[in-house]
């Protein structure tokens, strides 16, 4: 059997994508939620010294923070495997983003209503870089509803970047936000990284 040449031993396309935003904005839950193999995470757990450097407004129930950065895996449609890389949220981790980023395709903005402007260093790290991204709003319980039209005039966003609702929790609903992704890159002319066949 040539399995060089089969369809049936065909491996999918390999796309590393980031999963980026502000500080709690829901990256470790959306890559631990999509994730078809156990998610590696650098998680650790926040202490009242570092009370006076992160800033809890709005999520003091967060326990943990990424020091370095999560990781999963999702196959899409058996052509295209997705290598997630969550960012770390805080601006003291940012120099690890660089490293990161080396051959994405895209990225995912996720972004939190009740911090927006925390999303705001994510945006301009992905546009100064001309990765392609779009901005998914993880939709709290509680949290005030904003229109995808208000979202893009406070973000002062490009009409062709995407912006799409979701809840991290959910594996279906972070897996069409990938989708989301690759489809607008592949618009772009971006192509997948590394061909694994």
């Amino acid at each position: 059997m040539d399995f060089g040449r089969s369809d049936r031993w065909r491996l999918p396309t390999a796309i590393k994508i980031l999963i980026a935003g502000g500080f709690g904005a829901g990256k470790t839950t959306m890559v631990t939620a999509v994730s078809e193999t156990r998610p590696l995470r650098t998680e650790e757990i926040l202490t009242q010294i570092g009370q006076h450097i992160d800033d809890l407004a709005g999520i003091e129930g967060k326990p943990t923070t990424t020091v370095a950065f999560d990781f999963g895996r999702i196959t899409i449609s058996g052509d295209y495997m997705l290598y997630l890389f969550g960012t770390p949220g805080q601006e003291r981790f940012w120099f690890v983003w660089d490293d990161l980023n080396m051959g994405a395709l895209g990225a995912v903005v996720l972004a939190d209503t009740r911090r927006l402007a925390d999303c705001f260093p994510a945006i301009d790290y992905f546009e100064q870089r001309d990765t392609p991204f779009v901005v998914a709003l993880n939709c709290f319980d509680g949290a005030r509803e904003f229109t995808v039209g208000e979202v893009r005039q406070a973000l002062n966003l490009e009409a062709e970047i995407p912006i799409v609702m979701t809840d991290a929790r959910r594996r279906d609903s972070g897996r069409e936000v990938l989708i989301t992704l690759v489809e607008h890159a592949m618009r772009r002319g971006a192509t997948p990284v590394g061909t694994m066949s």
